[in-house]
């Protein structure tokens, strides 16, 4: 039986069986849709635990240099047969240099980008003919208008979205630039979504640019989709993917790049309870932020699941009603840094374990030292057994600022 007592406060705890969990029916769905899952680092860029990922995918989307440079230094490159998918909102020429020599597809935002640096990987892909190897793909990320996503903060087809060309911009951006070098298109606008969001979405890419997409060899389909969740329409998925080959029969690969369902429910948040004060209710004031270390839960709003483990090990699930009632406070000195309320069968207690569930994927990419507040240190269990990977300390706040 785990010891959470043992465990430094705080850590993100990665539960390696989870993980494998999660990657076992991402195979699955690779297999029978027919598709190449490939990790959004933006999700889920703990690449401590890379050495199982990679054995399941087929590489890594990146959001910008930095996530490019970890995938090719840590998942692997193209000369390992991996992917390395990068888009970015728009691309500076310091950028374009440290990607091309290891993407293996560049994905524009618009057409003023594509021209900018087209040539440039056209010459590229010349000298990657040269020596025997693939050349980069050149993609275009497209806005289909259509979007089931709320809130609006992460719906890209919200209005007044910069992310991915519309129709009408499309249309014009053919005209005047072409699309030489263009193998690729690319969407994304799900988020924690099922199959059948994907499904009508599909049918909103084929409206505004099915014309387009009879003429690539390759389609991004984006993140936002649930695979690992309990009682995802994996059904749904295969039949769109294979409804779309049969449209589309020259597309000869099709991507899917989610990042939750990679790290969904794959570990924790361990914090402890520092103090507990009142104010017309009681508060437990934590050694952890949530502005600082789970930022949606302020963004969303979204409230985790939790439960306490108390002094003598005994564990207590977080409810929404019972007797003893508490909003749980963090570190940081801004007013809104609290979740709740939450209630237990007994108290809190000073030194009492509050673990948050479900705190890897989009927690540790977006973590801060706000306050100087230390950042959570890594961990990994393993069969009850738990191994510290890295700890944090004043240096690392220094260090950023």
């Amino acid at each position: 039986m785990l010891d959470y007592h043992s465990i430094p406060s705080p850590c993100y705890v990665l539960e390696l069986s989870k993980l494998q969990h999660n990657l076992a029916i991402l195979e699955r769905a690779q297999r029978e849709a027919g598709i190449k899952i490939v990790l959004a680092l933006k999700g889920f860029a703990f690449w401590r635990s890379f050495e199982w990922v990679r054995a399941s995918l087929h590489g890594c989307c990146a959001s910008g240099v930095h996530e490019a440079l970890l995938a090719y230094e840590e998942f692997g490159s193209r000369e390992s047969g991996k992917e390395i998918c990068v888009f970015s909102p728009a691309f500076k020429p310091s950028d374009i240099a440290q990607i091309l020599p290891i993407a293996t597809h560049v994905i524009f935002n618009s057409f003023t980008q594509y021209h900018a640096y087209k040539n440039l990987v056209l010459e590229k892909n010349k000298k990657l003919h040269k020596l025997g190897l693939s050349p980069i793909k050149i993609g275009l990320r497209i806005n289909p208008l259509f979007s089931e996503v709320h809130p609006l903060i992460y719906n890209p087809c919200a209005p007044h979205s910069r992310l991915g060309i519309t129709p009408q911009a499309f249309k014009e951006g053919v005209a005047r630039y072409g699309l030489e070098g263009v193998s690729g298109l690319h969407f994304h606008t799900h988020c924690e979504q099922d199959a059948p969001a994907l499904q009508e979405t599909l049918k909103h890419v084929c409206c505004h640019f099915g014309t387009t997409l009879a003429q690539m060899e390759w389609l991004n389909m984006g993140g936002g989709q649930h695979i690992s969740k309990k009682d995802y329409a994996l059904e749904v998925l295969v039949s769109a993917v294979q409804q779309l080959k049969r449209d589309y029969p020259n597309l000869k690969e099709i991507f899917c790049e989610p990042g939750e369902a990679v790290g969904w429910q794959t570990g924790f948040l361990l914090s402890s309870v520092v103090d507990i004060v009142e104010n017309e209710g009681q508060i437990a004031i934590l050694d952890v932020s949530i502005t600082n270390h789970m930022p949606d839960c302020l963004e969303m709003p979204y409230k985790p699941e939790i439960f306490k483990v108390a002094g003598d090990g005994n564990v207590f699930e977080g409810k929404q009603t019972g007797e003893f009632s508490y909003f749980l406070g963090g570190a940081s000195c801004l007013a809104g840094d609290f979740v709740g309320p939450y209630c237990f069968e007994v108290p809190l207690q000073v030194g009492d374990k509050i673990i948050f569930k479900d705190m890897l994927h989009y927690t540790i990419v977006k973590n801060n030292t706000f306050n100087g507040i230390a950042l959570p240190a890594l961990g990994v269990l393993t069969h009850d057994k738990f191994t510290l990977l890295k700890s944090f300390d004043y240096t690392h706040y220094k260090e950023r600022n």
